[in-house]
């Protein structure tokens, strides 16, 4: 039999069967006279047995892959491309930060502990606790639209009214002059109002992106709504009382009218309003005699040193003794002599001065700036105003807290009680910082 014979057709002839992509080279086939037979783009057919000829090539396509190794292999394509879709820069830095942070509260609590014969990795454990847990609420957050969540803003506004309300009833726990806290199982605390600075950006980034046909800025009705909307929290946490959180709400209420293109006006007279409140709380005797003492040591840094001035004067030594390279993680003289009062929250700045040095602290501050540079250029690219006022309440948010904490350590600002985001030991503080980092995802990934 020839291979011309038609008896020979392309299912029932082989010689020479290749599995897999084959490259064959016609001129060389032709020189030999041999019929090349491409089965690549059918299937094959397993029961035909090839007969002997010597002339023949064909050609079989790679077998196809099983059903279950191509769907991961999607998978897995798919999650590659959706994790570059976000910010990893944003993600890398805030995780950082939480991983230094829980350096830090170790080598600030592990002494004390050990001292007392407890469990000198117990918060160490509850850091990475609520570092996980974070991680978990940012990663939902991330995976809701950000103009879903201002549908649904009312309804999480409720919620944290009636947490903070709860701070104020019988339920609710005094730790440092102030009734902020909320008891939970196996010795875990709520803090409300680190959840009331999200309700804030949200409440009013939604009354401030309606705009009607044509208007390029909020009315002043809007702007009024959107204060009533921040009144709420802000009153309740005020009969707490917690200055501190005060503060960063009423610069997140600022920056996000100033952003929201407002008449000027608002933004001033908000300004000449928080500086006669002040003085007026002063001068009535609002505030309690801890917050008075507080910014009395701040304006006279050598005033009672071994009293209200003790915390700064101590953090301000464990800096200053850091050099620049530090005195080595767990070898710090004021840190492992438990000298600076509530290391591991409010001071935890210290730390790192005094064990990491200059060289060390620049880096946490270096990790903050980018997560805020990274906060503004989402802010600018957002594709309408509801995502650029939350990013815009989140980056003031981190901005304000930041600065405060690193400066009562330092001594240039006072004492008010914020931690530092990311970095404090405190479960409600973190979980509050991840939320900011899902809602700004959340804007960058449906700005894109």
């Amino acid at each position: 039999m020839s291979p011309t014979d038609p008896r020979i057709g392309q299912r029932d002839v082989t010689n020479v069967r290749i599995d897999g992509p084959t490259h064959v080279d016609s001129v060389a086939a032709r020189a030999a006279e041999q019929t090349i037979i491409d089965l690549r783009s059918g299937s094959d057919d397993p029961k035909l047995a090839p007969p002997n000829q010597p002339n023949v090539v064909v050609v079989t396509r790679r077998p196809a892959a099983s059903g279950r190794v191509s769907k991961f292999a999607d998978r897995v394509r798919t999650n590659a491309t959706d994790f570059r879709r976000y910010d990893v820069v944003l993600i890398g830095c805030a995780l950082a930060l939480s991983i230094i942070g829980a350096i830090l509260v170790w080598s600030a609590t592990r002494g004390r502990l050990l001292a007392s014969d407890s469990d000198p990795n117990n918060f160490l454990t509850r850091h990475l606790l609520n570092l996980v847990i974070g991680v978990v609420l940012g990663w939902l957050v991330t995976k809701v639209d950000y103009r879903t969540l201002r549908a649904y803003t009312p309804v999480v506004y409720g919620v944290v009214i009636t947490l903070l309300l709860v701070v104020l009833s019988p339920l609710g726990v005094t730790i440092n002059g102030a009734k902020a806290w909320i008891t939970l199982p196996a010795g875990f605390t709520l803090q409300p109002g680190e959840f009331a600075k999200i309700v804030v950006i949200l409440a009013m980034a939604m009354i401030l992106a309606e705009r009607d046909v044509g208007m390029d800025r909020p009315s002043d009705t809007d702007v009024r709504a959107s204060l009533v909307w921040a009144a709420g929290p802000v009153a309740l946490i005020m009969l707490q009382p917690d200055l501190g959180t005060v503060l960063v709400i009423g610069t997140i209420i600022i920056a996000i009218i100033a952003v929201s293109n407002a008449r000027a006006r608002w933004v001033v007279g908000l300004l000449g309003g928080a500086v006669a409140a002040a003085a007026l709380a002063i001068a009535l005797g609002v505030l309690d005699q801890y917050q008075l003492d507080r910014l009395l040591a701040f304006t006279d840094p050598e005033r009672d040193l071994q009293g209200i001035g003790y915390n700064t004067a101590q953090a301000r030594i464990a800096i200053g003794g850091g050099g620049l390279f530090g005195q080595g993680l767990f070898n710090g003289n004021q840190t492992q002599g438990a000298f600076v009062p509530y290391q591991q929250t409010d001071f935890v700045f210290s730390v790192a001065g005094e064990e990491l040095g200059l060289l060390g602290a620049t880096i946490i501050i270096g990790l903050v700036g980018v997560i805020l540079w990274r906060g503004i250029q989402i802010a600018r690219l957002a594709r309408d105003p509801f995502g650029r006022l939350v990013a815009t309440g989140v980056v003031a948010w981190f901005a304000f807290q930041a600065f405060e904490n690193i400066g009562m350590n330092l001594g240039i600002m006072p004492v008010t009680g914020v931690p530092l985001p990311f970095v404090s030991y405190g479960g409600t503080s973190m979980f509050a910082a991840w939320i900011g980092i899902g809602l700004l995802q959340s804007v960058h990934l449906r700005s894109r």
